[in-house]
């Protein structure tokens, strides 16, 4: 039986968290009922304001806000002006992380896992493990991991870059 994560979870550094999301299913309850799930193949981390891959590497802003309070918390934001991406806030209060869901095992690529389960700028500051229509379960798949270097960021330099902070699930 799949049971869904706590706010406990998500109280670690983004990278005990990033890690062990890989395998857990991310779940999505629709107006008419409908679940959908789609089990977590690949996460990114982003770990304060000295990553500067993270959002947070140019300090507090309206945009990065969130990223600095409760854990467990979803920060979705438009890239490009065209796919929404998601992640859900670690740590403790003040230390900006988050772990980027990059892709599921059907919907490979953060957007078009976004756009499979609905998740839009609404859920923005919504809490993963409270609301009805969105959580991430556990139902004790443990797949083998492997790391690569993040996606998509080569404006943070190339130590940035390049630390293996992408965590995927192993076919």
């Amino acid at each position: 039986m799949a049971e869904k994560l706590s706010e406990d979870f998500f109280k670690r550094d983004v990278l005990e968290v990033a890690p062990e999301l890989v395998g857990k299913v991310l779940a999505r309850r629709l107006e008419d009922g409908t679940v959908l799930r789609e089990r977590i193949a690949e996460t990114e981390a982003y770990r304060g304001e000295e990553d500067k891959g993270c959002h947070a590497s140019k300090g507090r802003t309206k945009r990065t806000e969130l990223l600095y309070g409760e854990s467990g918390v979803i920060y979705v934001y438009l890239c490009y002006g065209v796919h929404w991406l998601m992640n859900v806030i670690t740590g403790r209060n003040g230390q900006p992380q988050g772990v980027l869901l990059r892709a599921g095992k059907v919907h490979g690529g953060p957007g078009k896992l976004t756009k499979y389960l609905g998740v839009d700028g609404s859920f923005n500051g919504r809490r993963i493990c409270s609301e009805p229509d969105i959580w991430i379960e556990d139902d004790g798949y443990r797949p083998e991991i492997v790391t690569a270097p993040r996606v998509g960021i080569d404006y943070a330099g190339e130590y940035w870059r390049d630390v293996p902070w992408r965590f995927i699930a192993k076919e």
